[in-house]
């Protein structure tokens, strides 16, 4: 709750839409906490110190001078205020992992790991730009799974049945020790959320873990099977609708009737369901 408290003060257009406790899983009772960040819409759960937040899945966070009121001088102030006001908060207790000043990709971008240990990168978008929603999930393939990001867009694009590719950048000769021709920037859409992937050939000592996983609602039992059938690489790691893909990354594949009755339903309810989940792996 604290930290759903600290992003929703932190960005704009953002608030908590629901607050809940599972009780007796593994991890002892562990609070849920709905909320969204700038209208896009995240799950919290405090769930014990199994798996901490790295790098390998961070948040970039556009600043586009068209999401603020005015005229055009005057939405870039404001877009550059805003992220700033956002840096400062985020490195209260934080770190940048690299600083904030102009790149050749952005006039303005930093990238920091919060007190928490999430990363976000806050970026000032060129309005003349194709449009991208403020928040974008952005997955580094790198350790074990460098080189793979190309693989995993058309793998994902393929699995999803609405999707689109959008912007891809590779790296060039002599950006070492990253390979030129891998994946400096892409991003790409799947129904209606946008993802950005890219390769890092550094020494960064992380790899995906359980911290942060994409969540797909399904509306019926073929579509969970679909999903799950699709996606699910790592046997030993599914649980409670949870699954790794074959790059690592974890999924929940839920359904619309679950969400709706640990939303609504009573205290007892959520229980019984939580017994019965927690026994299941799909």
């Amino acid at each position: 709750m604290e930290a759903a408290d600290f992003y929703t003060a932190v960005f704009p257009d953002s608030q908590i839409t629901h607050t809940s406790t599972i009780r007796d899983t593994p991890s002892g009772d562990c609070d849920i906490v709905h909320f969204t960040l700038w209208n896009k819409e995240f799950i919290a759960i405090n769930a014990g110190p199994l798996f901490r937040f790295n790098p390998s899945m961070s948040f970039i966070v556009n600043y586009d001078p068209l999401f603020f009121k005015g005229k055009p001088e005057e939405q870039e102030a404001a877009a550059r205020e805003s992220l700033e006001k956002a840096w400062q908060r985020l490195m209260d207790g934080g770190k940048a992992l690299m600083p904030m000043g102009e790149y050749s990709f952005s006039r303005q971008y930093g990238w920091v790991q919060d007190q928490y240990g999430l990363s976000w990168q806050l970026m000032l978008t060129e309005p003349t730009g194709d449009p991208r929603p403020a928040i974008l999930p952005s997955l580094m393939f790198t350790g074990k799974t460098l080189g793979r990001a190309e693989e995993a867009i058309h793998f994902y694009t393929a699995v999803f049945k609405v999707s689109k590719p959008g912007t891809l950048a590779r790296y060039p000769e002599g950006m070492d020790p990253d390979k030129a021709g891998t994946i400096m920037f892409a991003d790409f859409k799947l129904e209606d959320t946008w993802l950005a992937v890219m390769d890092s050939a550094h020494q960064h000592g992380f790899e995906f873990n359980e911290s942060v996983s994409l969540m797909v609602t399904c509306d019926d039992q073929a579509e969970i099977d679909y999903y799950w059938n699709r996606l699910s690489a790592i046997p030993e790691a599914e649980q409670c609708g949870w699954l790794k893909d074959k790059f690592g990354f974890s999924w929940q594949i839920t359904s619309t009737v679950l969400e709706k009755l640990m939303k609504e339903g009573t205290p007892d309810q959520v229980d019984r369901i939580t017994k019965a989940f927690l026994r299941m792996k799909k």
